[in-house]
């Protein structure tokens, strides 16, 4: 299957090279911010712009990039993954960059890589939820007619009308206690405090997954973790290329000429090594920033220490966000979603195993094999925990002897059923306790505690872009009246599309590229099922399945 083909952009009317500026030649390009929005940005100046990748600099304030697609340990320390993005067929952006970059063996491009995987390996959930230690094959949504209805208003009302409201603002209470609901929330990880604007947006951009969404039919996955499957290979490409990286550097501000007819940024201030220095960004420079940031100020655990709670942004992300918007409405407001924590946080846990017990005992109770069966949900679980078992291996240098589990809970602050404390006060050996507790497994439990290093992360801003918003809370890509100035990532406006995605990201930095070096194309559409009379059919008639 040639995917160039599929993920295509759209015509291009001249060449990237006669499009270009010629100045842009020897003009510099400045991203801030490693994660997967400016890795996108730099592969997209390179491939259709002809930006040579010595003129493109990315400030980092960690010593790595990728942002949230993360994921490191070893089989000693114990493994750590924050968190996975979900994929699925419909991500034209994503695919058509990963179109361009390599595996790291070179046998494939990336985009092949994933698509040939999930033809070998489908998700088919068994055991969407456990309760009871008993698995659910397939569980009823649950709706009544009145949620039903509500549901199809919100797919209907236009965006603007919603306003600020939130989710809990549209929806009886019982709503909330659906298989339908829990379902989607560890899905995607919304909480009734959540945008109902954002949740309206879910709705209609994954309408075409409702049918089997309560087997999770159509996620997929990459090989290994997103940061080993995805962002090595990227920065592979990126250094092979010529782009600079500056790790360890945090940008704190920027300088401005608002003299003229449009607004330029004339200056970068940063940090790094406890020097502040300013870089000059030259009349024919672009500056792109990554707003905000997901997994700010994330605090690690581990098997016999909780994570502490840190609301401090090491990344500086939301510090220059607050700084550069000061007195700038066209910048957005970041403190909407900064600065919320108590209804942007959870904690997610990494177990290494060295012992087969546990993965066997879940495999014989789901009937699925890890990599095929996707999130277990437990409904009774007061923290609305879940976990994933991975295909095996799970990083690229795991040894074949050694597993690897991924978990989270939504409700970070209640007591367990089985430990009886907060699961942000627990240890990592707490958490796997709990789950224990939910599985059902009791003569086994001292061998897999025994054996497992679990470590939990706390992250107060992760689910940041699900805030309620308005109008203007989130900048445009290209702010009105400025020339050389981009925004990216999870908080800039993107029309239609949905945040806490890598579609999301990926294609806010096609965009940011293309419309500030002036090219003839755009992105990929974004694909809209909704407009399917086939795709709203087949949705409305699954939602109705009680």
């Amino acid at each position: 299957m040639n995917h160039s083909a599929q993920f295509a952009t759209q015509p291009i009317a001249t060449t990237a090279a006669a499009a270009r500026d010629d100045a842009l030649i020897s003009g510099h390009v400045h991203l801030i911010g490693g994660g997967i929005a400016s890795l996108a940005a730099a592969a997209f100046l390179i491939r259709d712009a002809d930006v040579p990748g010595c003129n493109i600099t990315i400030f980092e304030a960690l010593d790595k990039p990728g942002g949230s697609l993360d994921g490191a340990g070893s089989p000693r320390e114990g493994y750590v993954v924050r968190g996975g993005r979900m994929l699925e067929s419909k991500y034209p952006c994503t695919y058509d960059l990963f179109d361009s970059i390599p595996t790291q063996d070179g046998r494939s491009s990336v985009t092949q890589e994933i698509f040939d995987w999930n033809r070998t390996i489908r998700t088919s959930s068994k055991a969407r939820l456990v309760r009871d230690g008993r698995r659910e094959d397939a569980p009823p949504y649950e709706l009544a007619e009145k949620h039903l209805l509500t549901l199809g208003r919100l797919s209907i009302e236009p965006e603007a009308l919603l306003g600020d409201s939130r989710i809990g603002d549209h929806f009886e209470p019982d709503f909330f206690s659906t298989n339908f609901w829990i379902m989607w929330c560890t899905t995607f990880a919304f909480q009734p405090w959540h945008s109902a604007a954002e949740f309206r947006r879910y709705l209609l951009r994954f309408a075409h997954m409702t049918p089997g969404f309560n087997q999770l039919h159509g996620i997929m996955r990459t090989v290994y973790n997103q940061y080993d499957s995805m962002v090595r290979p990227l920065r592979k490409w990126l250094d092979e290329h010529g782009v600079q990286f500056r790790a360890n550097t945090r940008v704190v501000d920027l300088r401005y000429d608002e003299h003229g007819a449009l607004n330029r940024v004339t200056g970068i201030v940063c940090e790094h090594d406890d020097r502040r220095v300013e870089i000059p960004v030259g009349q024919s420079d672009k500056v792109i920033v990554t707003l905000g940031s997901m997994t700010a100020g994330s605090s690690l655990g581990g098997t016999d220490r909780a994570a502490v709670p840190n609301h401090d942004d090491s990344s500086g992300a939301w510090a220059l966000w607050k700084t550069i918007a000061a007195g700038r409405a066209e910048f957005g407001h970041p403190s909407v979603f900064a600065d919320h924590v108590d209804e942007s946080r959870w904690l997610s846990f990494t177990a290494t195993l060295h012992d087969p017990t546990l993965f066997r005992l879940i495999r014989d109770l789901t009937g699925n094999v890890p990599g095929e069966g996707g999130l277990i949900t437990f409904p009774q679980s007061n923290w609305l925990a879940s976990i994933v078992l991975p295909h095996q291996p799970h990083f690229i240098d795991q040894p074949r002897d050694v597993e690897v589990l991924w978990g989270y809970g939504l409700f970070v602050d209640r007591p367990g059923n089985f430990v009886g404390k907060p699961m942000a006060d627990c240890t990592g050996r707490e958490i796997m306790t709990e789950l224990l507790g939910h599985l059902h497994i009791h003569d086994e439990a001292p061998r897999i505690l025994d054996d497992a290093i679990c470590i939990p992360c706390l992250m107060p801003f992760i689910t940041s872009q699900f805030l309620r918003r308005k109008r203007g809370d989130r900048p445009q890509v290209v702010p009105e009246g400025w020339a050389n100035l981009a925004f990216v990532g999870q908080f800039c406006e993107l029309a239609d599309d949905v945040v806490f995605t890598v579609e999301y990201s990926v294609r806010s930095a096609q965009t940011a590229v293309y419309a500030l070096l002036g090219l003839d194309r755009s992105a990929p559409a974004v694909y809209k099922g909704q407009h399917d009379p086939r795709v709203v059919y087949r949705a409305v008639s699954t939602l109705h399945d009680r």
